[in-house]
């Protein structure tokens, strides 16, 4: 019996010891958040596992998280919910039924996961859109763009791009009875980054006469040119997306060159030919005061960065929305972002807004200074977040207001 007790104790701490790690002081629900960080770990261990014994690819057992939060469309009494394609691409669509007969808004949502896994047909994802629907009674085309590594940039990008040029089309607009000046596009991380890349192209594309009159994005990626902002030194190590996994990620999207992994590592990846870029999110400028805390800025360009691979890929605007002109920011509806504190993406989404606004945009920021990446993933479940469904209400209200 005693030994039984000891080896239980035993086993026991070291759950404990695994699952518990320290999180800043007023991070939100911090049990449920280290419960869902710990599965993530666990996940990220299995998937190396599975990976060095040749069993098996990386993203392959990771994205067995997208397979278990899967959940078919289910109709109901007030929205529709079919999975069809637009074009080449698999969405999931939901039509309100409410007012059948009136011009709708309608939004395109575009799922996160690193480019490698997610999917539209997550729990989390279907719910956030079956609000958006019924509240606002809108249309929503939930995109579920092709994953790398399979399909590397700018796949993903192409899959988002047709999808919105496909439903701009005046006679798919009147399909669905939508009105085409009150059309939106949002997006989470990496969905986030497709969806800001989107709303781009689309104002030089003479093809597309519709266009957005908002964009929203949660805590995206918009640059690849820096992994040293105050928020990847600050942030490396919290739940969710620590910065090794946002690394691997990024890597896995452009190129299956292990080296090039280990030049985003240490900040190596960018030839000096491309040196001009950087003044584009030199943090030293575009943040706030409150952010820059505890960081001096030197100037990655004379830094040794020569050393790097050449993967023009990796600097061109569709990758890294950040990476263009003011000018051409210029014309970009009124936009709506999200970030959090204790997120590695934080300053992206930061010096968007800076520069948006320098350039006349109209922006919305909301702060969150008590949640880690991806919040919005965790609506649903035993361990759902009160601020991720919060986070989940302000945007469709602004939605409402806005739209």
């Amino acid at each position: 019996m005693g030994g039984k007790f000891f080896y239980l104790l035993v086993a026991s701490t070291l759950i404990a010891y695994y699952i518990y790690r320290p999180l800043p002081e007023n991070v939100e629900e911090p049990w449920k958040l280290m419960l869902l960080d710990a599965g993530f770990r666990s996940l990220i261990h299995a998937a190396t596992i599975v990976e060095k014994l040749g069993l098996g690819h990386y993203m392959d057992v990771i994205n067995l998280y997208t397979i278990a939060t899967y959940t078919p469309p289910t109709s109901d009494e007030k929205v529709i919910v079919t999975d069809t394609k637009f074009g080449h691409v698999p969405v999931r669509l939901y039509i309100p039924t409410k007012q059948s007969d009136v011009l709708k808004r309608a939004m395109i949502f575009i799922h996160g996961g690193g480019w490698c896994i997610g999917s539209a047909t997550m729990k989390s994802y279907d719910l956030l859109s079956r609000w958006t629907s019924e509240r606002l009674n809108a249309v929503v085309v939930s995109v579920d763009y092709r994953l790398a590594p399979k399909y590397r940039f700018p796949v993903a990008f192409e899959d988002a791009y047709s999808v919105a040029k496909y439903f701009l089309q005046s006679s798919i607009l009147e399909k669905y009875n939508v009105d085409a000046s009150r059309i939106g596009i949002a997006g989470d991380s990496a969905g986030g980054n497709l969806a800001a890349a989107v709303t781009q192209q689309l104002l030089d594309d003479p093809e597309v006469k519709a266009k957005f009159k908002i964009q929203a994005l949660f805590y995206p990626g918009l640059q690849t040119i820096d992994l040293e902002l105050p928020s990847y030194q600050d942030n490396k190590n919290m739940p969710i997306l620590p910065k090794t996994l946002l690394i691997r990620f990024l890597s896995e999207y452009i190129t299956s060159d292990e080296s090039f992994f280990n030049a985003l590592e240490t900040n190596q990846h960018v030839h000096a030919e491309f040196n001009h870029l950087f003044k584009f999110v030199n943090w030293s400028n575009w943040l706030p005061e409150r952010f820059k805390k505890g960081h001096v800025y030197t100037d990655p360009s004379h830094r040794n960065f020569k050393i790097g691979h050449k993967y023009p890929d990796l600097l061109d605007p569709r990758m890294a929305p950040l990476l263009i002109e003011d000018i051409k920011l210029r014309g970009l509806p009124l936009t709506y972002v999200i970030t959090c504190q204790y997120d590695v993406l934080r300053d992206d989404g930061i010096i968007y807004v800076s520069r948006l606004r320098k350039a006349g945009v109209q922006v919305t920021h909301e702060h969150v200074d008590n949640a880690v990446h991806g919040v919005i993933t965790f609506l649903t479940g035993p361990f759902a977040l009160n601020i991720g469904q919060r986070m989940a209400n302000n945007y469709i209200e602004w939605l409402n207001k806005n739209l």
